[in-house]
């Protein structure tokens, strides 16, 4: 029945029977007809997509965790806008649905779809879903802290296994030569071993970006970091370290009781332990050029802390950072407290624009501005519109616009 539909040999009157789910098939063709009709046809789509929502759990849960259910039919299951919360532990342990679809749909869950997220073995077995997770905002700060627990032991155990199975056999008869404490073997130190491959790469964006910003540079002089919003606020008061820097002072040695009497040998002096130097301490030791050259070159903490660095030549620096992810610039495009150079600068990447959560987080950050919202605004999908125009935070522009929007596109649905 499914291969007539698709060449359109039925008529009018089976359509719409087929479309209200009441054509003699099982229950699986009847979903695939469905969403076919739902996805593909302009005239019975609407009908199809409601037949499909109120379609019966248990059918629509047994297609879901069947891996020979169509490609298409598991494609319309697991899209955010057809989504349904009892179809979704079904839909992440099902291996045909994709790492790809797994991964967009933890860029845009919400509060329930994280919840069943965390619960999936499979789920949580993918690392980059892992971390789209840890990046969402609808996660709480104790399950992502379980998250990178989880990932931090899986990383030992792995490595624990690769250097078991790649350690060579050593005969018990065989002597076994010491490795020299200078640390090189077979004439490589250890810091040959630690340089990455694409730092070459990195100096050269440091090294344009630096002459590309020469007179900016210049005229900010020697001006320190200040964090846009406050860094305690953000970071919260646990970041910082109570320990200090300094030394332990010795305890003074005994006055001696007569001049013959023998020195005892001195106690050796007691040296506190280094303590490690935190993102924020090492951003604060360094002027304009070494936070530019960290923001291109540092890792996703300290680019946390550089976008929102006062200075603008050095926070727009880390929307160039060759290594900065889509998790980071979906956080940047919702933050308060940054600049508003910052937010106007995102839209003109087109890398950045074809991520649809940083365009919604953009319009509905308060601190972009209504020209930029505004012209955004006709991206979005019609819950995100109607979710704007309920928004307080916004402006009053931006909240009747996006309720006006979603009318429109709901009327033209209708039409359809």
């Amino acid at each position: 029945m499914i291969d007539q539909i698709r060449a359109s040999k039925l008529p009018s009157n089976m359509m719409q029977f087929a479309a209200r789910g009441a054509l003699q098939v099982s229950a699986a063709e009847n979903i695939e007809i469905l969403v076919y009709l739902a996805r593909h046809n302009k005239v019975f789509g609407e009908l199809a997509r409601m037949t499909l929502a109120g379609w019966d759990e248990k059918s629509c849960v047994a297609a879901a965790s069947d891996p020979q259910t169509p490609r298409e039919v598991l494609a319309y299951f697991v899209s955010p806008d057809n989504l349904r919360p009892g179809l979704l532990p079904a839909l992440l342990e099902n291996p045909s649905i994709s790492q790809s679809d797994l991964l967009k749909l933890a860029s845009t869950a919400l509060r329930g779809t994280v919840e069943a997220m965390l619960k999936s073995p499979r789920a949580k077995s993918l690392p980059a879903v892992v971390e789209a997770l840890k990046a969402s905002p609808y996660i709480r700060k104790e399950e992502a802290e379980q998250l990178r627990k989880e990932s931090a032991a899986k990383q030992v155990a792995v490595a624990a296994r690769v250097e078991t199975s790649a350690a060579p056999a050593v005969p018990a008869e065989a002597p076994v030569e010491p490795i020299a404490q200078s640390g090189a073997i077979d004439g490589v130190t250890s810091a040959d071993s630690t340089t990455g491959d694409g730092d070459g790469a990195d100096d050269e964006v440091v090294s344009v970006y630096l002459k590309e910003h020469a007179s900016d540079i210049a005229a900010e002089g020697d001006k320190p970091f200040q964090a846009m919003g406050g860094v305690v606020d953000l970071l919260g008061a646990d970041y910082f370290p109570v320990t200090q820097n300094a030394e332990v002072a010795a305890p003074p040695e005994p006055a001696a009781e007569a001049v013959s009497a023998p020195k005892p040998a001195a106690a050796p002096k007691k040296v506190a332990p280094a303590v490690r130097e935190n993102a924020l301490q090492k951003i604060n030791r360094l002027d304009v050029k070494g936070r530019i050259q960290l923001a291109l070159k540092g890792n996703k903490e300290e680019r946390s802390l550089l976008i929102r660095d006062g200075t603008k030549v050095v926070a727009l620096a880390v929307l160039e950072a060759p290594k900065l992810a889509d998790g980071e610039v979906e956080k940047f495009a919702s933050q308060k407290n940054v600049l508003e150079a910052v937010l106007r600068q995102i839209p003109l990447k087109r890398r950045f624009m074809k991520n649809y959560i940083v365009v919604r987080n953009l319009v509905a950050n308060p601190r972009t501005p209504i020209d930029l919202g505004l012209g955004l605004m006709k991206n979005l999908l019609p819950t995100d519109l109607k979710n704007l125009g309920g928004n307080k935070e916004v402006s009053e522009t931006i909240r009747k616009l996006a309720l006006k929007m979603y009318k429109q596109k709901l009327d033209a649905a209708a039409k359809k």
